[in-house]
């Protein structure tokens, strides 16, 4: 078995790493706390509002939640909290179907698990929502509060003062509900009035404040159409939702921290209601991914495409799923990386390196290999042989993978012109250049050894042309070739048949490690060679890539054919990273 294979074989064979959530899971399992007639002890979910694109930072929610759900032999439920009709459209639902599939999972449940298609809509529970709420009022955990927004504002109080009761909290059960039911029915104005919760106005947690969990909006629902004009808030409908969906292990990011009080408090009015029976579901917070040199904030995102910073929501420079995958990421690199930064409850940064090296580890064993030159300067080998006015063209090979034969040889062809990077020239070589200068031998890597005679240059003093001899017992495979001691290696591709391909040369988007951080300008911090787009000239085999195809161009690093713009016969590549980190060396 080969290194790769054992590799291989002794990751699928591992146990999953070990955290607190693994833990709490565990204990649970262990007491039966989730044991119910033909349901899965673990149900989890993933929740996103359909208000934009995921992020990489939604990866790491998709690959923890579907990830649990499948090491557990359970289910992960695929939830869309589409309680915001004004921010939400059919185009995010489908993005995010696309996403959470391209990057390995799926919400169908396995035939042990009873099957089935769990994807859900919070719209779907909208009639749910509605009967809790009038209960609510009718137990008296709930009012219909008509002060305007600014009042309710200045009388939640802050962190150093407690709030003022609203002068309609005691309003009678019979009066909010014959409210509620108006708003429901489209009589008043939006903000006219709203639903809060009766808790405690002096909590010191200021999401136990008699918090909002219904407010009129007359605006188009993608799914329930114009069915409703009030509509739940996002911290009443989150739990119900859970609890509807006997969701067992409810895992948020930490931002959620504070609003657990009222997430259970909302689940315990409800089960008190015969709603919902015992065990209701639990949250927990996990630390949210925070990776240098991006932004992961909605609104910047929005910002950097609407004022045409990058060229949309799946530029290969932007954080987002569809931008990662454009650029050349893979669904595997992506899950490896989740794997690889762990589950914690403490908030920490992630250097972008570890994003980068766990592609490259991804993509060392898959991907094929091929020459490219990036910054083209003509190599001419002035006695290479003729045939009448013609060049004659040898035939050469290489390996596709240099670790594995199996895999074949790919096939071109040197003449007497070729194509090499300009900065393997230099006519007054530095300390330690082993390239070409005058006089100096090299090999071109698959060919021949050859020997520096020259150069041209342009009236401006630009080198143009590098000239040569070769040595044609020196071909790489031969005897021969063994007689020859050279010290400098470089890759060509020949003129003749070389294939011109757009390349698109990406890199972070911004020169700070955190953009986003300490009130800084992100937009002043953008790097300015995020994007840079060369003519280049590749093997002839390129001819036949196809988009999304993802390959080595030796020595300068992994690129993909782009998914959008690239065509059989006339490709278009994107750099996806260099083979080793140099940011910032």
């Amino acid at each position: 078995m080969s290194n790769d294979n054992k590799n291989k074989a002794a990751a699928e064979t591992a146990a999953p790493v070990s955290n607190f959530l693994r833990a709490i899971i565990d204990n649970d399992n262990a007491a039966g706390t989730y044991k119910r007639d033909g349901m899965p002890t673990v149900i989890t979910r993933f929740p996103p509002e359909p208000n934009g694109y995921l992020h990489i930072g939604h990866a790491k929610s998709i690959c923890l939640n579907f990830g649990l759900a499948r090491d557990y032999n359970g289910v992960c439920h695929l939830r869309f909290d589409d309680t915001n009709p004004e921010k939400e459209d059919q185009e995010y639902v489908d993005t995010i179907m696309d996403s959470v599939k391209w990057l390995g999972f799926d919400w169908q449940a396995s035939a042990q698990n009873g099957g089935g298609n769990h994807l859900y809509y919070a719209s779907n529970y909208f009639d749910t929502f509605y009967a809790i709420a009038e209960y609510l009022i009718n137990a008296g955990h709930a009012y219909v509060d008509s002060q305007s927004p600014e009042d309710m504002a200045a009388n939640r109080g802050d962190f150093s003062r407690p709030g003022v009761n609203s002068p309609f909290r005691d309003r009678t059960a019979s009066e909010s509900l014959d409210l509620f039911r108006r708003m429901k029915a489209g009589e008043f104005a939006d903000g006219a009035h709203i639903l809060r919760a009766k808790i405690d106005m002096a909590s010191p947690n200021m999401n136990m404040r008699d918090p909002a969990i219904y407010r009129i909006r007359h605006a188009h629902h993608h799914n329930t159409g114009d069915k409703w004009c009030i509509y739940p808030m996002y911290d009443y409908a989150h739990p119900l939702e859970d609890a509807i969906e006997n969701i067992t292990h409810s895992i948020c990011t930490l931002e959620f921290q504070d609003h657990r009080p009222f997430y259970d408090w909302i689940i315990a009015r409800a089960a008190e209601g015969g709603f919902f029976k015992q065990p209701v579901p639990r949250q927990y917070e996990f630390a949210r991914l925070n990776l240098t040199y991006v932004v992961t904030s909605k609104r910047k995102l929005r910002q950097l495409v609407e004022q045409n910073i990058v060229s949309g929501w799946d530029d290969p420079r932007m954080p987002t799923i569809v931008g990662i995958r454009r650029r050349g990421y893979t669904p595997e690199s992506i899950q490896l990386f989740c794997e690889r930064i762990g589950v914690t409850r403490s908030d920490g940064w992630i250097d972008y390196s570890t994003l980068e090296g766990c592609l490259r580890e991804d993509l060392d064993p898959k991907a094929p290999r091929a020459t490219a030159v990036l910054r083209p300067l003509k190599l001419i080998i002035d006695n290479f042989p003729m045939v009448g006015e013609m060049s004659e063209n040898v035939a050469c090979t290489a390996p596709v993978h240099p670790h594995h034969p199996e895999r074949g040889n790919r096939e071109f062809t040197i003449g007497k012109e070729l194509w090499i990077e300009q900065e393997d020239f230099m006519e007054e070589p530095v300390k330690g250049y082993f390239r070409l200068f005058p006089g100096n031998k090299v090999r071109l890597r698959y060919g021949y050894v050859v020997e520096c005679t020259g150069c041209d240059k342009d009236d401006n003093g630009n080198v143009i042309a590098v000239h040569c001899n070769y040595f044609a017992d020196s071909k790489s495979g031969t005897e021969g070739s063994a007689n020859y001691k050279v010290k400098g290696n470089i890759h060509w591709v020949n003129a003749a048949d070389a294939l011109e391909a757009e390349v698109r040369l990406y890199d972070r988007l911004f020169t700070d490690a955190n953009p986003d951080a300490g009130g800084k300008d992100f937009m002043a911090l953008l790097n300015p060679n995020a994007l840079e787009i060369v003519k280049a000239y590749v093997e002839p085999g390129m001819k036949d890539v196809t988009p999304d195809t993802r390959l080595q161009f030796e020595r300068h690093g992994y690129f993909v054919a782009d998914r959008v713009d690239s065509v059989v016969g006339k490709p278009v590549f994107n750099r996806v990273t260099t083979l080793k980190d140099s940011w910032g060396k």
